[in-house]
Parts: C-alpha cells; structure tokens; sequence
C-alpha cells in the first residue's frame, strides 16, 4: 500500500529552518507540504529545546545598554574568529548577507511575530588569542527556544493561509525524486504505518538538520588534526538529525561541504531520563572551577574558562589520551555558576516567571545543583579533596586520579587568590576579572572564589564528555538556498536549508561559530528558500 502526496512545495523536515520557510510560503499564499519525522510534540526540532539564544548586530537591547556594535565590526569578528578562507566562495557571501540583514531578518521578525528578548544582552564566545565577539551579541529569548517554537506555531495555526498547509508526521524520507534533471519530489516511509509514501511538488526544500544525532557519522568526519574521535561521545542533538537527507541530495549531484567543522561542546553529561541513546546535556561550565584532566591534572595552558573559545575547549579535550575530564568545584560555585544549556531546566525563563528568574540570579540556584547531585552519574560530592579523589576514581571504575596531583593544583590556584587580586597571575583569574566587569556576568560569576573552601563544602566534580551538538557543514547552496551541483549551478527544483545546508553555503560559520547564530541561521536561510521560491 502506498499513499501520494501533491503541493506547491515539500518542506522535508519540521525544524526551525522548516518552519521559518513554510511561515514564508505561507504568506505568498503558496500551498505546503511538510514532512518530519517526529511526533506532533515535537515539532520545532533541537530549537525546541534549546536556550534560545540569537545573534543581533546594533540591535535596541544593545543600544539601550550602551554597546556600540556595527555590521564592519561585526562581520570582521566572524570572519577572524571563523577564518574563512578567501576561496570559500558561498561560506564568505552567507556570512556577509547574514551579519548584514540579521538585525532585521531575524531578530525583528519575531519580534513581529510575538518574541520577547531579555534586556541584558550576553557576552559569549570573546576569542582567546583572536577577537571573538568585541562586544555582546547574545540576545535571550524571554520563554527560551521553546517559547520561540511556541511563538511561530501559533504564528502558522493562526496564519489565514492555514489551510495550505498540511503536515504529515513519522514521515521518513528515503529519496529524492527527479525528471529531466528537476527533483520533483520525494518517496519515503510512514513510519507510524509501515506503508510507502510518493511526494511530488514544483520545489522540494531540504531541512532535516545536520549529522549531530549520528554519532558513527560524527566520528567518520571528525576533524583530523585532533586524532581519532572520542571512544565516549554524548549526543546533544536528536536522532533524526543522521545526515541521509544530505545523502540524497548527493545522488542528484548536490555538493556536501565541510562536513568535519561541527560545533559540540566539552562539558557533556549523562541525561539521566534519557529519550535516545546516549543522550547528554552540556552543561554551562563555571567559570570559577577548576578544569582537570583524567588524572586530577589542571588542563592547559592556557586554562579551560567557557564563553572565550568553545572550540579551544573541545580541542583541548579531544587530544587528551583519555578524552574526558573533570570540573571541581565547591557548592557556592556551583549554585552561583552551574547553568545547563537548553529550555528543559531553565524554568524561570521558559516559563516567563521574572520573580524565579531573578531569584536565581540573586541567590543562586540551589535546586537545580541538587537535581544533578541527586541525579546525574557524572557528579561526585565530598567533603575534602582525598575524599572527592577517592568517589571521583570509583565513579570512573579506576585509579586514574592522583589525589596529590589534584590537591597541588587546587593549592596553587587557591594561593593565588589568597594573594589579592593586585597580585594575581593567573589567566584563569584574568578572564573572571574580565567577565565581571560586564554587568551581564557580574552577578553569575564568583569573585575570585577558592575552591576548598570550609566555608562552602562540600566540593563537587563532574566528570564531562564531549558532546555533540550541530553541524557547521552541509550542502552547499546560494543564496536563495538553491542547491548547488560540482559545477555551482543550482540544481533545478531543490533547495536546503538550516543546518542540512551549514546554516547557508555549506558552512557559512567556517571553523567557530560566534553563538547565537544557529537559530538565526536557520531563519534566515528558510526566509531566503520562501523568498526565493516566489519570485521564481
């Protein structure tokens, strides 16, 4: 038994990116078809559950705060902290149209469409010996990205076109369909049924993600530079996300780029109700903890901080013998600086509740340290450092950690804080001292807080594996989001978007990503595919 679909236009995937693009069809008046493969609930895909975090240039948040940005300004960070070659032809005009129009083409457009921003614009991904992001960028959506999700789904339901759209879940896409060299749609599984599917439309629009949720694939496009690919690898994404779309485009000749340049993070722990396998949650490091190898060495030089360099994280990490390290820490870093990135357990913001929000900015937040002391295998708590050592190795099942390495590197980092800050010489303390002078960090990060300290036992290690996260490859496309063969030309009747197409041209990040950018990556590429497709 087989079922045949016909539209205007197939959309092959329920992301971000697929909904962004069908929000733009829609307003043409253009009849959609939308196929994902996941369940109604989760329709919104990893920016669903994501912090929600977008990238804006010279927006009124900045302005209001005193931050004087610019599109040079901008634009020259991405390209530094990316290094872009010049050759990268589509990467470098992606970059350049995205840094130019994402104010306005994203940041304003849910605005437009019910998205509210909170006023203190973070400051992430600075550069450790290049610029990063000279000034904040890091716009929060008030609610996460799930709000968001929420926001754009009633956007479509309320939208007068509704009724050109229609949605099918547990629909996998299997292949790409072609006439005379036009994709004229796509054959698939309905995967709740059993039953085959035809879809046929005038465009087909690829938007299924990246590779981040296939973590074989992953390891067969891990950058080689840094060795083999971790033995334990956490997944951050979701299981749809396993690259067979980029596949199928690359049977009708589309070209695949840059598939080794991902974006994953170094602080991955265990989900302890997980919903896939080896699903993880990355954490938001302290900036006030120590980062320590496998042995209870300190990582470096220089020291692991987060919010400067996440790929130097990963980096550093990956070319350990073992691949995975420890934070050690005390309870009063933790409650002030633990944060985990995702909408699952930031409920304050998620749910728009400023009175919880702000509590925990002022006080910490002493529940969500006991969630993952209570619950997650990867947190040890002691109270001294022979006894963290000791549950640290049994935790790992070995004797890996020297418990007199470790306590040497916790003495030392402590008697340099001890000394007065006048005296301080150590890069770890340098970048605190930077981070609290802007009021966005001032109150999440300690003030130069030892680590042993009596006063604020017991100490807590967590053990913390690579975990993946996006793509910042893909195929590569135009600037319409018009699929490109090894000719450059478009491929007539498909296009790609969102993480499937490296949030534009195949990559449009190059080797680091200034954050922020993912979700308005998406956006913009679908924008770009909708508007594309109706000019014709």
């Amino acid at each position: 038994m087989s079922t045949t679909y016909t539209s205007d236009n197939l959309v092959l995937g329920g992301g971000l990116a697929g909904l962004a693009v069908a929000l733009e069809l829609l307003d043409a008046g253009q009849r959609v078809l939308l196929l994902d493969r996941a369940t109604p609930e989760r329709l919104g895909g990893l920016a669903r559950i994501s912090f929600g975090g977008v990238f804006s240039v010279d927006s009124p948040e900045q302005r209001r705060s005193g931050i004087q940005d610019s599109e040079e300004l901008a634009l020259a960070d991405w390209l530094a902290f990316g290094e872009i070659p010049d050759e990268d032809i589509w990467p470098r005009r992606w970059a350049e149209a995205f840094v130019g129009r994402c104010r306005a083409d994203v940041r304003d457009w849910l605005v437009g469409r019910g998205v509210k921003f909170l006023p203190v614009v973070n400051w992430v991904e600075r550069g450790l010996y290049q610029p990063g992001n000279s000034v904040p960028r890091f716009h929060i959506v008030w609610g996460t990205g799930y709000g968001l999700i929420v926001a754009l789904i009633k956007a479509i339901e309320s939208h007068p076109n509704r009724q050109k759209l229609e949605i099918k879940y547990r629909h996998r896409v299997a292949e790409l369909t072609s006439q005379g060299g036009h994709i004229v749609g796509c054959v698939g599984i309905d995967e709740e049924t059993g039953a085959s599917f035809t879809a046929t439309g005038s465009t087909t629009i690829v938007a299924s993600g990246g590779i981040a949720g296939d973590l074989e694939r992953v390891r067969r496009n891990w950058y080689k530079p840094w060795g083999k690919p971790p033995e334990v690898l956490l997944n951050g994404s979701h299981p749809e996300a396993d690259g067979a779309l980029q596949d199928a485009a690359l049977v009708h000749g589309a070209q695949v780029t840059h598939l080794e340049k991902m974006w994953n993070y170094a602080a991955g722990v265990h989900h302890w109700k997980p919903t896939h396998a080896h699903h993880g949650l990355s954490l938001v490091p302290p900036k006030s903890a120590l980062w320590l190898d496998a042995h209870g060495k300190r990582l470096g030089p220089p020291p692991l901080v987060t919010a400067f360099d996440t790929r130097y994280l990963v980096e550093t990490i990956a070319q350990q013998p073992k691949q995975y390290s420890w934070q050690v820490m005390n309870q009063h870093i933790a409650e002030k600086e633990l944060a985990v990135s995702g909408s699952e357990f930031n409920h304050a913001i998620r749910d728009k509740s400023y009175p919880r929000f702000l509590a925990s900015v002022l006080f910490g937040n002493k529940a969500l340290v006991k969630d993952f002391v209570d619950n997650c295998p990867d947190f040890v708590v002691a109270n001294s450092v022979a006894e963290l050592a000791q549950k640290m190795n049994e935790r790992q099942g070995d004797d890996a950690v020297d418990a007199e390495v470790m306590a040497g590197e916790i003495a030392r980092y402590d008697a340099q804080i001890a000394r007065g800050e006048s005296l301080f010489n150590d890069d770890q303390l340098r970048r605190i001292a930077h981070a609290r002078r802007y009021r966005g960090d001032r109150f999440r990060t300690c003030k130069f807080a030892r680590i042993d300290d009596p006063r604020h036992r017991p100490l807590i290690a967590v053990r913390e594996f690579i975990l993946t996260r996006k793509s910042l490859g893909g195929i590569q496309t135009d600037l319409g989001s018009r699929v490109l063969d090894g000719a450059g030309q478009p491929i007539p009747g498909l296009y790609a978007v969102g993480e499937a197409a490296g949030f534009g041209g195949g990559g449009m990040h190059g080797l680091r990503a200034l954050e922020g950018t993912f979700i308005g990556g998406c956006i913009f590429s679908g924008r770009l595919a909708g508007q594309a497709i109706v000019k014709g």
